[in-house]
């Protein structure tokens, strides 16, 4: 995989970075360890702005490159998951119940490699605004950093990102124009009764079947309420309820997830879940309550900025090893709020076979890093040629 000499010269460098911050994982917002790492690698390569603690721990770094010229966004995503580690690495995390098992510790390297390359060169116009951003596992922090002005700040012109693909071809890059990764909604149905003795159920209003009709309800708004060639999940992933076998409760509650692309089809969901559960409520004589939560947007990508991400992952990697349409997934990701603000890209890089992200077994590959950071460099290059 051919990759931009002097960032090959310091993969090892890249290999230790990313190694440490996989033994030193943190959660969400409070990212000490994790920032101060990164920022005093910034001092050493010599970047010419630091500005730390946005939103808590987020850090945006400034690189001038040579005359005038617009700024370009690149972001990395800095904290891990609650899960406790079982790979078996060397370097595996030293924190209990929690380990970097989605890869945000490469693509931290990854945008650290970029960085040093492009503060010893320079050779490109404008500035490159280096984002370091927490909490995208749960938080929102890339709509924090967005709330706190970062672009507007900086100036950004346009933003890019990438995220490793576990059971990709290593070194492939792959992207879509529009829509890439779904909006994910969250919804909560308590529902209200009357608890008793199950010896005695006509004393009672068991919530039980009603709770039953509201799921088999939400399942047909997947089958019956919306167009087949538009992409919708619905899924009902908790029920409570009950105490004991003897007791018929007084109140059930059950959740899930919705997950969308299209804001009419949202609309449509919320509306739909509404009239079944208070439909139902009232059919056996109940109370509901209904609750929905909205979550990160769908990630849409700018189809300029994708065609020329892909061509600059081309260069690197060779055409034969870029796919321009692959397949829009039904997961999310908070570099929709930046996406949502500027135009860009959001691309995946394939890092090879092993265990899939969010798996206590899952690692990054490290031979990978040396070929995103030289897509992050040469991605600058191109974007803001000198002269």
């Amino acid at each position: 995989m051919p990759v931009v000499n002097r960032i090959a010269d310091f993969a090892q460098d890249m290999k230790t970075w990313r190694q440490w911050l996989h033994r030193n994982p943190e959660l969400g917002f409070d990212l000490p360890k994790t920032a101060g790492f990164v920022a005093e690698k910034l001092r050493a390569f010599g970047v010419d702005e630091i500005h730390e603690g946005i939103a808590q721990s987020g850090i945006v770094a400034i690189i001038e490159g040579q005359g005038a010229g617009p700024t370009i966004g690149l972001r990395a995503d800095m904290d891990a998951l609650p899960i406790h580690e079982e790979t078996g690495a060397e370097h595996a995390s030293q924190t209990p119940g929690v380990m970097h098992a989605c890869g945000h510790d490469g693509h931290t390297t990854m945008l650290l490699g970029a960085a040093r390359y492009l503060a010893e060169t320079r050779n490109f116009a404008g500035r490159v605004a280096l984002i370091f951003q927490p909490a995208e596992e749960d938080g929102g922090g890339g709509e924090a950093m967005v709330q706190a002005g970062i672009m507007e700040r900086f100036a950004i012109a346009r933003v890019f990102a990438m995220h490793n693909a576990p059971e990709f071809a290593a070194g492939e890059f792959f992207c879509t124009p529009g829509p890439i990764m779904a909006a994910v909604d969250e919804f909560t149905v308590t529902v209200q009764g009357k608890g008793g003795h199950a010896a005695y159920p006509h004393d009672c209003t068991d919530p039980i079947p009603p709770l039953l009709a509201m799921v088999q309800g939400f399942g047909t708004i997947v089958s019956r309420n919306h167009k087949p060639i538009d992409d919708l999940v619905v899924s009902v992933t908790q029920i409570h309820t009950g105490t004991a076998n003897n007791v018929v409760p007084a109140r059930a509650v059950f959740s899930g997830t919705v997950r969308t692309f299209d804001p009419k089809v949202q609309e449509m969901v919320i509306a739909r879940m509404e009239e079944l559960v208070q439909g139902t409520a009232a059919a056996y004589g109940v109370t509901a309550e209904f609750v929905y939560e909205r979550g990160y947007p769908a990630t849409v990508n700018d189809p300029g900025s994708v065609d020329f991400a892909l061509g600059v992952a081309a260069e690197v990697v060779g055409a034969a090893r870029v796919d321009g349409a692959v397949e829009r997934m039904m997961g999310a990701e908070d570099f929709s709020y930046m996406l949502n603000a500027r135009p860009g890209a959001y691309l995946f890089l394939g890092q090879g076979e092993g265990a899939f992200c969010h798996h206590p077994a899952y690692d990054f590959n490290d031979e990978v890093a040396p070929v995103g950071a030289s897509f992050l460099a040469r991605l600058v290059e191109r974007a803001q040629p000198v002269g």
